[in-house]
């Protein structure tokens, strides 16, 4: 057996040992009569408001002591079997910026809290939300609306694609792009990049915006029909990947000169895949996308690794998931030279039960990337690391994955279940939510000493 495996054996032991370790609450320090304005609100304001506001992810608010108040029985129930606040991540194996974990002593105060009666108590205390922008960054400098486009209640998976075209005076930095759907629930996910023309006088866009909805493959014709090419024919520079999004995820800005790129005065923001999933409702998406400047040109790029799925590494076994049972699978990937680890994104899809992610150094060393116990698809981070995580040249990044494609997975989108996995011969798989996916994204830098010491925390922009 080698090396390799003999750690992976060690450290899944450890996994499973530490995995249901309690924590006792000690009802002594919890105040006697709580309050919403001494014990609730600060709780709350961290862990809550950044969804449960107006124009957050979440569907309904809790930016006022009245709407928490109506809502103290359910905010009771779901923070006790620890529904909410959602973070699949687990807090005992890494941890990210913007964490939203309770401890066992704020669940047992909510609680407490609650069966005395939700009393507000002092009226002087403050709750404010985050900010009052779709954004979690804070304050975009700039808003790119994309077309609206009408869904049905009874929809199946559509797909679109659609460009904006943006003018500015003149060229400028960017440091974040945020995409942000108009509602949350209903886009499943978006991939985007940005055209940059050469020349913002002789080389505009043909057409300022264009939406075309599309089969799940996109081809040639269909971009062709977009009218991306310059008024003088020419094609513009294209930045693959400049934004994306999952369920949950939330804008990420970087410190000052790390990623970002420049753009020219005239460029379009294109979505070139963006998927809805089964609609349950009659609605109009207008999604917009954030974008924020900065003074300084980004001097150290970021690149993405992807191992799985449309990636750099094999899932070993396939990913073909046979009905009514449960399977395991493996990706791993060594990496040539070292990097600096900004953010990690796994992607699973709804058989998705799962994930866990680390690295083995050269010399057996395992530095821990994630671990999900409980695999949620309405979820889906784009985790960042509190500080920069370096990661040898010479190291095999792991991804582990479970899958369940049985009738006792809730999460199901088969009933009698059926066969699932990569449909397609060429090692890639269908994008649709019914189908399954196994990647593991990786956002990284070149790795220059002294990245350890940096701190990814934002600033926020308000």
């Amino acid at each position: 057996m080698s090396k390799h495996k003999y750690i992976y054996i060690i450290v899944l032991i450890i996994v499973t040992l530490t995995i249901g370790c309690g924590h006792v609450v000690d009802s002594e320090a919890l105040p006697e009569h709580p309050t919403f304005a001494t014990d609730i609100a600060p709780i709350l304001q961290k862990n809550c408001l950044p969804c449960h506001r107006e124009n957050g992810a979440a569907p309904f608010s809790l930016a006022t002591y009245a709407a928490v108040k109506k809502r103290a029985k359910t905010i009771a129930k779901v923070t006790a079997n620890r529904y909410m606040p959602p973070w699949p991540a687990d807090p005992t194996y890494t941890h990210f910026v913007g964490e939203r974990v309770l401890t066992d002593q704020q669940i047992a105060l909510i609680q407490k809290w609650y069966e005395q009666g939700a009393v507000e108590g002092s009226s002087g205390y403050s709750y404010e939300v985050p900010n009052k922008y779709r954004s979690s960054i804070g304050k975009p400098d700039l808003v790119i609306p994309f077309s609206p486009i009408d869904l049905k209640e009874g929809d199946a998976d559509r797909f679109f694609i659609s460009k904006t075209h943006v003018h500015l005076e003149k060229g400028k930095y960017i440091s974040a792009l945020e995409f942000v759907p108009s509602k949350f629930g209903f886009v499943h996910h978006v991939n985007g990049h940005f055209l940059l023309y050469a020349d913002g006088t002789k080389n505009k866009p043909q057409r300022s915006s264009a939406m075309i909805e599309v089969n799940e493959g996109i081809d040639a014709d269909v971009f062709k029909s977009l009218e991306l090419e310059g008024n003088t024919g020419a094609m513009p520079f294209r930045i693959h990947s400049a934004f994306n999004y999952l369920p949950g995820v939330e804008g990420v800005q970087y410190p000052p000169g790390i990623g970002g790129f420049e753009v020219t005065k005239d460029f379009a923001a294109v979505m070139n895949d963006v998927h809805y999933g089964p609609s349950d409702a009659n609605y109009t998406d207008k999604s917009v996308l954030n974008v924020f400047f900065s003074d300084r040109k980004p001097d150290r790029p970021t690149a993405e690794l992807m191992l799985g799925t449309n990636g750099v590494s094999k899932i070993v076994p396939k990913l073909l998931i046979p009905a009514n049972q449960k399977t395991k699978h493996v990706s791993r990937y060594t990496i040539a030279e070292d990097i600096s680890v900004l953010t990690i994104n796994p992607h699973l899809h709804q058989l998705g039960k799962s994930f866990w992610a680390f690295a083995i150094k050269p010399n057996g060393d395992t530095i821990p990337l994630i671990r999900i116990m409980r695999w949620d698809f309405n979820w889906q981070y784009f985790y960042t690391f509190k500080q920069m995580l370096r990661i040898p040249a010479g190291s095999e990044i792991v991804a582990i994955a479970e899958f369940d494609n049985t009738s006792s997975n809730p999460n199901n989108p088969n009933n009698p279940p059926v066969a699932v996995g990569e449909r397609w011969d060429y090692g890639g798989a269908s994008m649709r939510a019914s189908d399954e996916m196994f990647q593991f994204i990786v956002t990284y830098t070149k790795y220059k000493k002294g990245d350890e010491n940096i701190s990814l925390e934002p600033k926020r922009l308000d």
